[in-house]
């Protein structure tokens, strides 16, 4: 578990080039550094946003509770990129959002985005003004390829950190899973047309070809539309094993309740954007009831390492954590950990500095395991998780936390 103790080492020489900041022995008054948490608060992604939120928000409470860097408070700020027109995240929104934090120097990084969409939008603004973001749950991998660089990280250095590994391995490995595991020979493909519906779902489809699943057909959902009553009852007459869908709550709420109808005995799956609570009060029981679902990290939520954190998090916001509200309290853990080595070195406190210590970061014992970044931002740890919904009525019944049933790791591509 990542504690006040936990070590943190970083690569010699940061430079210290600031324009604003605090050096060592400049305490007269604490600095007060803020990070932006861009999340999709609006929008059929809420509620998931709120949880994971409240990781980030958790973890810079405590650092100033505890003065855990001296001479320094942490201001987390919540920015929406979801909008009601959208009715879930909004690429311009996104836009908006990152050129507000890049024009404010206080901002000396960031948490998010929530979803690949609004990480695609912010991305070249976030690189234009040297301001690092650490995605807990963004996981296309166009972002931080480097053969898309010039598009998303114009000025070169990586800005765009994850603790969640990549939809290269997310929508693969669940091909595998359905593969090996559940035995499934035939299936149908289906995406929500954003960048992370759209990704997963070719990197699923290319696996489960690889691994000698036919693939019956593909297709394409319109989030805003009210009925897809005509493409489930295409897929019926094929009569596939399993549906895979890559996407997120607005149109995977509507295909939950529709599907059940139409294709109640196929296999179902999706990757995390059908992992949240605002699926199971948009499609309920019993249209959710079997549906698969993975996660891009380790579980660890039913660790009793994490007990202590677990319930901290729901003293202070009397909900339950998940997956990814671990991973936005690691996010904020290595922020807060940057800053205080910068402060213990006499380093100024700046963008630029906070970015080259994110990227050094080497961290054996956080509440999900080693976190180290790779040269373009990428996790090195790539664990995908496989959940099943199963309903447990002695549980609140939109509690993620109690009706995804955990059944194991995705087996590797």
């Amino acid at each position: 578990m990542l504690t006040r103790r936990s070590a943190f080492k970083a690569a010699a020489g940061i430079a210290a080039t600031a324009t604003f900041g605090v050096t060592q022995g400049a305490y007269a008054a604490d600095m007060v550094v803020k990070v932006g948490i861009n999340l999709s608060y609006t929008g059929a992604d809420s509620e998931s946003a709120t949880r994971v939120a409240n990781g980030g928000i958790l973890a810079f409470e405590e650092a100033n509770k505890y003065k855990e860097v001296k001479g320094v408070t942490f201001e987390p700020v919540k920015l929406d990129d979801g909008t009601a027109t959208a009715g879930q995240y909004d690429p311009a929104q996104a836009a908006t959002n990152a050129r507000k934090m890049v024009s404010d120097k206080g901002y000396i990084a960031a948490l998010g985005p929530q979803m690949s969409g609004a990480g695609k939008a912010m991305s070249p603004i976030l690189s234009a003004g040297n301001l690092a973001t650490i995605t807990p749950s963004s996981t296309n991998p166009d972002i931080t390829d480097p053969k898309f660089a010039a598009q998303y990280r114009p000025n070169g250095k990586a800005i765009y950190f994850r603790t969640v590994a990549t939809d290269a391995y997310q929508g693969p490995n669940m091909a595998n899973y359905m593969a090996d595991v559940l035995k499934v020979k035939s299936v149908f493909v289906l995406d929500d047309s954003g960048a992370y519906g759209v990704g997963i779902a070719d990197s699923f489809q290319a696996q489960a070809e690889k691994k000698g699943i036919k693939v019956l057909g593909r297709d394409r959902l319109d989030p805003k539309a009210v009925d897809y009553a005509t493409i489930l009852t295409k897929i019926k007459s094929m009569n596939p094993d399993a549906l895979y869908y890559g996407g997120v709550g607005q149109a995977g709420v509507k295909l939950a309740k529709q599907a059940y109808e139409i294709i109640p005995n196929v296999i179902k799956a999706g990757g995390d954007g059908m992992q949240s609570a605002d699926l199971l009060k948009g499609a309920g029981f019993p249209a959710v009831e079997g549906w698969y679902a993975t996660v891009a990290s380790p579980h660890v939520t039913d660790d009793p390492k994490t007990k202590d954190f677990s319930d901290r998090y729901f003293a202070r916001f009397n909900l339950r954590p998940d997956d990814y509200t671990v991973t936005c309290y690691t996010g904020a853990r290595v922020i807060i950990e940057a800053v205080k080595m910068l402060v213990n070195a006499g380093k100024p406190v700046n963008r630029d500095t906070v970015r080259d210590a994110i990227q050094a970061t080497k961290i054996s014992n956080t509440l999900q395991g080693p976190v180290e970044f790779d040269e373009n931002g990428d996790l090195k740890n790539k664990v995908i998780s496989v959940f099943q919904i199963k309903k447990d009525t002695t549980k609140p019944l939109d509690d993620p936390d109690a009706q995804y049933k955990y059944v194991g790791v995705a087996p590797m591509a």
